[in-house]
């Protein structure tokens, strides 16, 4: 007897829908699984088998065909183990084909028939409902998370029984209770409590309204950390597009299990230096999201660049200029969404005190290797390199009242506001974002702005890139002052951003 079940996969943040087909027929005793299978998913076939029997169900000394279409995508994960269960229930008789159609199965079976939690449910529950798929039974420990998502019905099992069981009679009881989460404490950040280092506040405030990426270097204890730490706090609410893109990624790393809600907070994600490139980038098998698919619609900090391998620093070059990470393995090739806004801090030498020379003990072929961890490829994709001055005694131990995120937030998503409808009509929404041919179009200069930054352009060496993004920053600022035209001041500031990358490269060769 033939029958059909449908189910689904991951391929990136999107779900792909997988039909299982099972057909028992006469002839000799075999368990054949075809449709370009994965190693793990070879092994479905013991654990569905030692898990029907367990439930006191056996197999028939028959021919058992199971299919996986369509045959030519490579199938991954061990959510198949359930719908292939139920086809062959149904193949069996023991379930009506009627009571199956328009629901999507997922779930792991252990050898005791027992429903185990997948990764990636929301994706799949958020795709399937996009297609008309309105019911979906599902792990009991996935019940919440599939929940999430609105205008469909989802049914949460502990074992193959209950679906089984359900199946047969229609009945479902809701889980009597859930496992209570305690309240987690989210540590308060304000840039309120940041006292000194207006440049470098004013810096930050640049990069959140044009979202552009920005290097600080400075000495120990300058508030580089502290201000990155509350960056997240001055950009704009997520919209509920970026929510779902969001969490999506979240799921499929397993960390949207136990959450009530879609995340509402922009990620912050600050990996430590000694992160492998596997763990920045994503990989794995199967292969998941990394740090800055984490990081998406967020704030990605590498504290201490220069700590970080070259290797794994320079990976950051595509996803920087696409906005998104292609992942090509020996398992298949995944894309993963990848917008963030990238900060970064470094000291200005390994002693941390260059370029005041009667401090620093660095020689200059020590300063030479220094700077030379980061590339200047690296260096010319990041739009802001502000410099992150002492912090004075008066200025630690004084009691002064700073301008709360609040206050600055408000400011970024006016800004922010200018910048989504004056892009309203093209498919990109930020002064970072703007392709270097509309340049002239969305920053275009008088005479004499243009005649200074031809000055800066030959004073400075810039390359191409460099002076598209000193021209991005510029379009920011004006736009802080509700200005249409770029005018020399905020050219000037837009340069000062970046007069600290000559003083420090450059001088690393003197």
């Amino acid at each position: 007897m033939y029958s059909t079940v449908m189910t689904s996969m991951l391929d990136g943040i999107h779900a792909v829908f997988i039909r299982v087909e099972v057909d028992i027929s006469t002839g000799m005793p075999v368990f054949d699984m075809v449709g370009y299978l994965s190693s793990e998913l070879r092994e479905a076939k013991e654990r569905v088998r030692t898990a029907l029997h367990n439930c006191g169900i056996a197999l028939p000394a028959k021919r058992i065909t199971v299919n996986l279409s369509p045959a030519n995508i490579r199938k991954t994960g061990t959510g198949f183990d359930l719908p292939i269960a139920v086809a062959l229930l149904v193949s069996l008789g023991i379930i009506e084909k009627e009571s199956c159609e328009g629901i999507l199965f997922t779930g792991e079976l252990n050898l005791n028939g027992d429903l185990l939690p997948v990764r990636g449910m929301l994706p799949m529950v958020s795709d399937g409902a996009k297609n008309g798929i309105s019911k979906f039974i599902v792990p009991a420990d996935n019940r919440r998370e599939a929940g999430l998502v609105k205008n469909v019905s989802t049914y949460g099992f502990s074992s193959l029984l209950e679906v089984i069981r359900y199946l047969q009679t229609s009945e479902y009881r809701e889980p009597e209770h859930e496992l209570e989460k305690r309240p987690i404490m989210k540590k308060s950040c304000d840039f309120s409590e940041v006292n000194g280092q207006k440049f470098l506040k004013r810096a930050a405030e640049v990069a959140a309204s044009g979202m552009h990426n920005m290097l600080m270097i400075g000495p120990p204890g300058a508030g580089k950390t502290m201000i990155s730490e509350r960056m997240a706090t001055i950009l704009p609410p997520l919209t509920e597009k970026e929510q779902m893109e969001v969490s999506k990624i979240y799921s499929i790393n397993g960390l949207m299990m136990e959450k009530d809600s879609l995340l509402t907070d922009r990620p912050f994600r600050n990996p430590h230096h000694t992160i492998s490139s596997v763990g920045l980038a994503g990989g794995g098998n199967p292969i998941r999201p990394g740090e800055i698919s984490l990081a998406h619609h967020g704030v990605l900090f590498l504290d201490e660049l220069t700590e970080f391998s070259k290797q794994t620093l320079e990976i950051l070059r595509q996803p920087l200029e696409e906005r998104e990470i292609h992942l090509s393995r020996a398992c298949g090739n995944v894309s993963y969404p990848s917008d963030f806004l990238l900060l970064a801090s470094m000291n200005p030498c390994n002693c941390g005190y260059y370029p005041d020379m009667q401090r620093c003990r660095c020689t200059p072929a020590v300063l030479k290797r220094y700077f030379g961890r980061i590339s200047q490829p690296l260096i010319d994709r990041i739009d802001l390199c502000v410099e992150a001055q002492t912090i004075s005694y008066e200025e630690l131990t004084g009691n002064m009242e700073n301008e709360s995120s609040e206050s600055i937030r408000e400011r970024v998503v006016m800004c922010q506001e200018i910048q989504l409808y004056r892009y309203r009509q093209e498919d990109f929404c930020h002064n970072s974002r703007i392709p270097a041919y509309r340049l002239a179009e969305f920053c275009r200069l008088d005479d004499k702005e243009l005649h200074y930054m031809e000055n800066i352009y030959r004073k400075m060496s810039l390359t191409a890139r460099t002076y598209h993004k000193i021209l991005r920053v510029a379009r920011t600022i004006a736009d802080m002052r509700r200005s249409e035209k770029i005018q020399l001041r905020d050219l000037n500031e837009a340069v000062c951003y970046r007069s600290i990358d000559g003083n420090l490269w450059g001088g690393a060769d003197e």
